[in-house]
């Protein structure tokens, strides 16, 4: 006879289940939900309207399975509802007791930051129910998001590009990255020269700067040689005693960009680590916007101190939260237990682990203490001086277990009137910089200080934006700029013109032409939906619900009001409109006016008129390096020279080059060839004919046999297979490919498992 616990206790994740099982008795066993079980299915709006806002939601297929498991799991068992306890756990476990027909009000809700012993006890003895404020505030999300994401998509696709998407968070993310690489783009920098110089003293170099910076080249040279002839003479020395203090314990944000400085672990994938490291026990739950401490963790932290360190590195610190309405977990990220230095399943799990523990330690610790040295060096005859600067770590404190500040920079021994002599002094002409590009660490920081999304929606939100092609991570090579250097060697001015790489950057978000035009398409017709103010307050509506200060059905109806009426007058927006065509000029030989534009694919060059019957347009590709704002006219009419014939092959057929939606080829008859990185232009007959030559070896290798009925033998990625067009069969390793006669062929086709058909439910009629 099977063994009916008396108690049922439902997590979200089988890891955590097999951790939280191992401290309760055998009266309880613990099952998992694998996450969401019930929510508005993927096709149709699912809200209904007219029934204020009221929405339909169903157990999703992947997990009928699941639910009757726990529906034969609870009959005759006391349930414990016990998914996460931020907004998103709460609504789980709302969708978990209509699922499996509890009342919400009535079934035990337990929850805990951490996944110990202690803490799972004492949830145990404190059970609530479900909080039906935090599910209404989860709720309001979910249907603004789906009646956003369900309007406004299809007007994108219709205006813009299929498959595109828009999203509450997301546009307003992209329009940050789009607005940047404008700032960028438009930004003129302006040179300076900073002058230094080093003095030697006993032998010791001691590097010091000029206390202004001159803004011409003319102005620096001839200060440079005013004082060929000088002196220099130490005319103050300044200590000031100065120290550094520890950062806050982490929150989900500033873990995501610590992780991703120190680590260089992406947002995305700090998170997943993370839920590991929580569902092991080794730390507190990681969706946090509090910086708090228990009275407990403090305590464990302050022990450990004392005992590895001594009462000299211990400092009680209890961080006030920025975010008056931080709503997700009520404690900071931090280590379960203070005493286990190294933990994690793996070596990436190690690192985020021990850099959470750390930063989570060093919050209890003292201050660093450090001296600065200021020294002013005066020039005989200037109004000018030379500042050198000294820096020495005087007590460790806190950075002995968070490290990565600056190295002592020791001065020589120094005293007030000391004469010094000049080893070399230089100028070199510096560049203003732009604002930094995005990375993803950089971004969530913005997001959180405009108050816009919240911890749980960063990862996704970046994900999102990355798959649907508006931005894109990548490194960038940088340019070449000319420096300008001037050196006093013997009482004159040497001038030296170096070239230097700048621009150069790793990891950064970088936006497409898509995104440009969807981000500009928004702004003048959707405005509040990349609004920063208006997302941010959509955020702190968001909050008031879960507070039980609005209902949800009345805050989504004031923002369907206005929202709704911005779809529906945005039928009669034009393509050519969204398209943003720049007319560049006419061709010289048809007279054809040339226009940039965004299409289908992208940005593109158009010659002709669209609107014109008799004859349609052209279309080639923008050249490479160029947008839609910057390319000329003469760049165009070289991309307008495409398709063009590099010459014949033996057979004498054409060779001809050409850019098309996956880059640049070579075309022959119908095979096309991939030419990257080569440039269709300049591609050589050489160059070409080799190409080609491979790619018909590659696909002659590629081809074993075929017979009459249309039944091939060939070569994939994984072995050979037989295929008909409609269904594969894979070809035994000891078998020969070669020698399978065409009934043999039809024999391993009737063997093979029927290819699976994926089903796509029908979206309900539009009311």
């Amino acid at each position: 006879m099977e063994y009916v616990a008396k108690n049922l206790v439902i997590v979200e994740s089988p890891a955590k289940a097999k951790t939280i099982e191992k401290f309760l008795g055998k009266d309880y066993i613990v099952k998992s939900s694998f996450g969401h079980i019930r929510d508005l299915p993927k096709k149709g709006l699912n809200i209904d309207l007219e029934k204020n806002f009221s929405p339909h939601y169903e157990i999703s297929a992947d997990k009928r399975k699941v639910v009757a498991e726990l529906k034969k799991a609870a009959a005759g068992a006391e349930v414990w509802l016990a998914s996460d306890e931020d907004r998103e756990g709460e609504a789980i476990a709302w969708h978990l007791a209509h699922a499996l027909k509890l009342d919400p009000t009535k079934t035990k809700r337990i929850v805990f930051h951490e996944i110990t012993k202690p803490a799972i006890e004492a949830a145990i003895a404190n059970p609530r129910t479900v909080d039906i404020k935090l599910v209404d505030a989860q709720q309001a999300r979910r249907v603004l998001d789906r009646l956003v994401g369900y309007e406004l998509s299809p007007v994108l696709w219709k205006k813009v590009r299929t498959g595109l998407s828009a999203g509450r968070v997301q546009s307003v993310a992209v329009r940050l990255i789009v607005e940047r690489e404008r700032e960028i783009r438009d930004f003129n920098a302006i040179s300076t020269f900073k002058v230094t110089a080093v003095f030697l003293v006993d032998g010791v170099e001691l590097p010091a700067e000029l206390s202004v910076k001159f803004d011409s080249e003319a102005e620096v040279t001839s200060w440079l040689e005013s004082i060929g002839a000088a002196s220099y003479t130490i005319q103050d020395i300044a200590q000031k005693p100065g120290t550094r203090s520890p950062g806050a314990p982490f929150t989900t944000s500033t873990l995501q960009q610590e992780a991703s400085r120190r680590l260089g672990y992406s947002v995305r994938q700090t998170m997943t680590l993370a839920q590991r490291l929580y569902e092991s026990g080794y730390i507190t739950y990681m969706r946090t916007d509090s910086t708090i401490l228990s009275s407990l963790a403090i305590g464990a932290a302050k022990d450990y101190i004392l005992k590895e360190h001594g009462e000299q590195y211990h400092k009680l610190r209890q961080f006030k939260t920025k975010n008056s309405s931080a709503q997700e977990a009520h404690e900071a990220i931090r280590p379960t237990n203070f005493n286990a230095s190294s933990l994690g399943g793996d070596d990436q799990q190690i690192k985020l682990y021990k850099l959470i523990w750390q930063r989570a330690l060093a919050s209890q610790m003292s201050e660093a203490k450090i001296e600065r040295t200021e020294v002013t060096i005066a020039v005989s005859g200037k109004k000018e001086q030379f500042i050198a600067k000294g820096e020495v770590l005087k007590f460790d404190g806190f950075m002995k277990v968070y490290g990565g500040g600056k190295d002592d920079t020791l001065l020589p021994p120094l005293t007030k009137g000391q004469a010094l002599t000049a080893q070399s002094v230089s100028a070199t002409e510096t560049f203003s910089r732009s604002s930094a590009r995005y990375s993803e660490a950089m971004l969530v920081k913005k997001l959180e200080e405009l108050g816009i999304g919240r911890p749980s929606t960063y990862a996704p939100t970046i994900s999102t934006i990355q798959t649907r092609g508006y931005v894109e991570k990548t490194d960038l090579e940088g340019s070449e700029r000319e420096v300008i250097e001037l050196s006093l060697v013997d009482g004159s001015v040497q001038r030296v013109v170096n070239k230097v790489i700048t621009g150069a950057d790793r990891n950064k978000l970088v936006p497409t032409g898509i995104a440009e035009v969807t981000t500009d398409f928004l702004v003048k017709h959707f405005p509040s939906i990349v609004d920063f103010d208006f997302t941010a307050k959509v955020e702190a509506e968001f909050d008031d619900i879960a507070e039980g200060d609005l209902e949800w059905q009345k805050m989504i109806a004031t923002f369907y009001k206005t929202f709704h009426p911005l779809v529906e007058q945005s039928a009669d927006i034009s393509r050519q409109e969204v398209s943003q065509a720049r007319l560049i000029g006419d061709d010289p030989k048809s007279g054809e006016p040339i226009y940039a534009r965004f299409g289908r694919y992208g940005a593109m060059l158009q010659m002709g008129r669209t609107e014109d019957e008799d004859k349609k347009p052209t279309f080639a590709p923008l050249p490479k390096g160029q947008t839609i704002d910057t390319v000329t006219l003469e760049q165009a009419l070289v991309s307008f020279q495409l398709p063009r014939l590099v010459g014949t092959t033996e057979d004498g057929l054409e060779i001809k080059a050409n850019i098309g939606r996956f880059g640049p080829y070579v075309q022959v008859g119908k095979t096309f060839v991939s030419i990257k990185p080569l440039d269709p232009h300049t591609i050589t007959l050489e160059e070409a004919t080799t190409l080609y030559t491979e790619k018909l070896a590659k696909d002659a290798a590629k081809h074993i046999n075929e017979f009459a009925s249309g039944i091939k033998i060939l070569n994939g990625p994984y072995g050979p297979y037989v295929t008909d067009g409609k269904k594969n069969a894979r070809i035994a390793k000891d078998v020969d490919p070669k020698g399978l006669t065409e009934k043999d062929a039809k024999a391993l086709l009737k063997a093979a498992p029927a290819k699976k058909r994926s089903f796509k439910r029908k979206a309900p009629a539009k009311k």
